[in-house]
């Protein structure tokens, strides 16, 4: 997914490495007490200091912890998901059943079974996150719905027509400027907010997640 060749190589492997940890929701029972998703834009970045201003309007510093990773998202299409495709997909209860997806997610082949599962997530209110392999993609009249399957389950999420769909790409900390948006999982700590991976936006593609 993120397959470039010779000297982006090396750069693509180390954001599929990242990548793999920044889109892994976790059971809530093993979810850390301190764990937390910053959303929103960079103020400055300083090296070992990241500071943000979230969506809920905070400025939030956060300190980079030694090997700290940096990986992107490009554009993917949903017609690009296909049977056997692992994916992670944010979605919300529809009133009429079923789920309805809020962006998803194409792992590539070396990350198939990255947090396997369906868990809460916190991108909008009783949003959840299913990482999953694609059963079967069926398009319909308003988009196209998916069987994904986890641990010998089965949900149906429809996509509806405009929903974002990403994969992952390689940066380095020259992509992380001010105003370009970022998604953070980190975790709170005495000394303050400290992450080890960082998820940038490039070339007009937002991290969705």
């Amino acid at each position: 997914m993120i397959k470039n060749f010779f000297p982006a190589l090396a750069v693509g492997l180390s954001a599929l490495s990242s990548a793999a940890i920044v889109a892994s929701p976790v059971h809530a029972e093993d979810k850390k007490a301190g764990q937390i998703h910053v959303r929103g834009s960079i103020l400055n970045y300083s090296g070992s200091t990241l500071k943000v201003k979230t969506r809920e309007g905070e400025t939030l510093d956060v300190a980079l912890a030694d090997g700290w990773k940096v990986s992107s998202v490009a554009n993917a299409k949903v017609a690009d998901i296909k049977p056997g495709d692992f994916v992670g997909i944010a979605s919300l209860p529809k009133k009429g059943g079923g789920d309805g997806a809020l962006e998803v997610l194409i792992f590539p082949p070396a990350l198939k079974g990255t947090g396997e599962g369906s868990y809460g997530w916190d991108l909008k209110p009783n949003s959840s996150m299913t990482n999953a392999t694609v059963a079967d993609a069926v398009k319909g009249v308003e988009g196209r719905t998916v069987t994904v399957s986890y641990h010998g389950k089965e949900k149906k999420i429809s996509i509806p027509d405009g929903t974002p769909v990403v994969t992952f790409a390689p940066a380095t900390a020259d992509d992380l400027v001010p105003g370009a948006v970022v998604f953070v999982p980190a975790e709170k700590a005495g000394t303050g907010t400290i992450a080890h991976q960082v998820l940038v936006g490039k070339n007009g593609v937002v991290p969705p997640m």
